[in-house]
């Protein structure tokens, strides 16, 4: 085994006096006696592209991290994936670490070949911490990896309440929350509030209203409701109740679970959706006054308006049609 490959194993398996020894500058006379005697390329890299600095990176060991800084390990090498040391350092969370890889330079906003950043990992795994000192170095949370999504996503995807709040405080992510052209149409388009509903995540689904995104938003799949019910999450259901709207299919979500679903829930989801829709009741969010149309209606702001369904419209024409 080479030098190279003697300091990547010892690296790896944390052992910190041979990668000293591996790392030792020889003195100025011991080094005219060992002549030609090669050097450890302290960047040698195997078959995955794992470097020194990944496998310190990866088990958090900060004592083998500032080693291999100190002699000139370069901070964001990338591995077969694109990753870089810090990618690994926020994908477990080890908040030392990052601090040490980010005050040697490392790119807080590098994308992998995936096009995630450290703070995906990070709010994908629910490291609050990590996530909180990457948007403190100007992490970017609106990037989109390769699939569409951007750290937002993901923690909502993944139930991270903790991050969510977090990321929810940044100025930047007030965008995230607001339709975006072509959502209707992409068939991979999504949303913060599509991901937790299909998930079930309440208290998400929660913060992510109170936050105000648009809870009717609409994707190629329809609305979070659409989603909630098609997989099965009677209490997300509960709370996105809105049973009139329709999906680019002209699918209401009650056609959904009609069409898609057997399960006990489901059969819990289409009582709640039948419910609704006999009576469905919504809260203006805003005051609307149309003066040219003496027809229309008047609302205040948390004016309780009952909607009636087509079903109700045709059931009240019906009757006050028969003789």
């Amino acid at each position: 085994m080479g030098k190279d490959h003697e300091l990547l194993q010892a690296v790896k398996t944390e052992d910190l006096l041979t990668v000293q020894k591996l790392l030792q500058r020889p003195r100025p006379g011991k080094a005219k006696l060992l002549g030609s005697a090669k050097k450890v390329n302290i960047n040698f890299q195997d078959t995955d592209g794992f470097s020194a600095l990944h496998h310190a990176a990866l088990n958090g060991n900060l004592e083998l991290i500032s080693l291999l800084l100190e002699s000139q390990a370069a901070v964001d090498i990338r591995d077969q994936k694109g990753m870089r040391p810090l990618h690994y350092a926020a994908w477990q969370g080890k908040a030392e670490p990052m601090k040490m890889l980010l005050k040697s330079g490392s790119s807080v906003n590098g994308q992998s070949d995936e096009g995630q950043i450290p703070l995906h990992l990070a709010a994908q795994h629910g490291h609050y911490d990590v996530s909180e000192m990457l948007l403190q170095h100007q992490s970017n949370p609106c990037i989109m990896d390769n699939a569409g999504k951007t750290p937002l996503d993901l923690a909502c995807e993944f139930g991270r309440v903790g991050v969510v709040q977090l990321l929810l405080s940044s100025n930047m992510c007030a965008a995230l929350l607001e339709p975006k052209p072509g959502d209707s149409t992409d068939p991979n388009g999504t949303s913060p509030l599509h991901l937790a509903a299909k998930n079930g995540h309440i208290d998400i689904i929660r913060l992510l209203i109170q936050a105000g995104i648009d809870i009717n938003r609409q994707t190629k799949a329809g609305t979070a409701l659409h989603e909630a019910a098609l997989c099965g999450k009677t209490e997300a259901v509960r709370l996105l109740l809105d049973v009139t709207v329709r999906n680019t299919y002209s699918q209401t979500a009650l056609d959904i679970v009609y069409q898609f679903t057997a399960t006990q829930a489901s059969r819990e989801i289409k009582q709640l959706l039948r419910d609704a829709s006999a009576s469905l009741q919504v809260r203006a969010v805003k005051d609307y006054c149309n003066n040219y149309d003496l027809t229309s209606l008047n609302i205040k702001a948390g004016d309780v308006i009952t909607v009636m369904t087509l079903w109700d419209r045709n059931k009240s024409t019906s009757l006050s049609s028969t003789p």
